[in-house]
């Protein structure tokens, strides 16, 4: 039977507890000891916490939010770690990325576990490692979930549905030339070299358009050459931010840019994928039943690991992640567990 979650609490004791990537082992057993105690069983995996059964009867629908949470950043004028609650505002590290999402989602399948039972096998994922896309985050839970039908992530929309998001690739670019004295202008400049590469890349274009998302996007974020003044640079290393979309994966960009420059390109992962939603998917049409408005986001979530059809959503904004003073507001909270439910009861599988 389900039980009214008492969210709020909830979230000031669970932000109490320090989870920063890779250390969520304390927030794990406290999350891990309250889902016991609700009656609930579930299956640990590092510190991932799954409730519910992937083979139950039921399309198999997952909730999906992460406990983890960055660092706190320089400028936070109180105690990250001890929220605060001042007047509609709840103040710490991580109530708006993602413990919003991680309350409202176990809120919500205490209330719709059983009342979709036998038309929708509901599951709640609370995962960790996912601000570092961590190897023992949801990529160490995907083996043991079966052919889920769709995935709904939170992460701090506003309650918006992103259908579609940009992936990611790091490239380590290697240039070399020829060392030789700067006063007799000897020598290959690897730096030159280097800024044919660079002016190449932001000269690439793309033809093929997403419904959704825009071009892909590359920059070099940082370049290192040299040893001395009058020494003209062998060796010029950069780096490539690359942000992929539903209709360029990371293998074609990597082979586009391949093409373009001189440098040794070393992808440091290509893992991180971008995803889209199709547009007769159960996910989509319930979007539209519910009268929401679709979008398409830039920014990286565990959906970049996710090989199943998925969209995020979830209370708060997005702009407040990672910030000094982040903070949720509970009328936010409310409206998320009302508004999950809702998206839950215009699914029709």
């Amino acid at each position: 039977m389900s039980v009214e979650l008492n969210y709020i609490d909830l979230l000031l004791e669970m932000l109490s507890i320090p989870a920063v990537s890779r250390e969520e082992q304390n927030r794990s057993d406290f999350l891990e000891s309250f889902i016991r105690g609700l009656g609930r069983p579930l299956t640990r995996i590092h510190h991932n916490l799954l409730l519910g059964d992937p083979d139950a009867s039921g399309a198999s629908v997952l909730l999906n939010s992460h406990m983890d949470t960055v660092p706190p950043v320089d400028g936070w004028e109180t105690d990250p770690f001890s929220p605060q609650q001042c007047g509609e505002k709840i103040v710490g590290l991580g109530s708006n990325d993602a413990g919003a999402s991680v309350v409202t989602m176990l809120a919500v399948y205490e209330k719709m576990k059983e009342r979709l039972s036998g038309r929708i096998n509901l599951m709640l994922l609370i995962s960790a490692e996912e601000e570092v896309s961590g190897s023992h985050g949801i990529s160490s839970v995907l083996p043991v979930l079966g052919d889920l039908q769709g995935i709904i992530v939170g992460e701090p929309t506003g309650m918006a549905p992103a259908v579609a998001e940009r992936g990611l690739m790091v490239l380590d670019g290697e240039v070399l030339g020829k060392a030789g004295h700067a006063a007799r202008n000897e020598g290959i400049n690897a730096i030159y070299e280097a800024m044919t590469d660079i002016d190449a890349i932001g000269k690439l274009q793309f033809s093929r358009e997403s419904e959704w998302l825009p071009v892909p996007g590359m920059q070099v974020t940082m370049i290192s050459a040299g040893t001395r003044h009058n020494v003209v640079p062998d060796l010029c290393r950069y780096v490539v931010d690359v942000r992929s979309n539903d209709r360029y994966g990371n293998e074609e960009l990597l082979a586009l840019i391949r093409g373009v420059c001189k440098a040794k390109l070393t992808p440091r992962s290509t893992r991180l994928l971008s995803s889209g939603l199709a547009t007769d998917h159960f996910l989509m049409k319930a979007i539209r039943r519910g009268g929401l408005e679709p979008f398409g986001s830039s920014t990286l979530s565990d959906m970049a690991l996710i090989p199943f059809p998925a969209v995020k959503m979830g209370p708060g904004d997005s702009a407040r992640s990672h910030t000094a003073g982040e903070y949720i507001l509970k009328s936010e909270l409310d409206q998320g567990v009302v508004a999950y439910c809702r998206f839950l009861d215009h699914i029709e599988v």
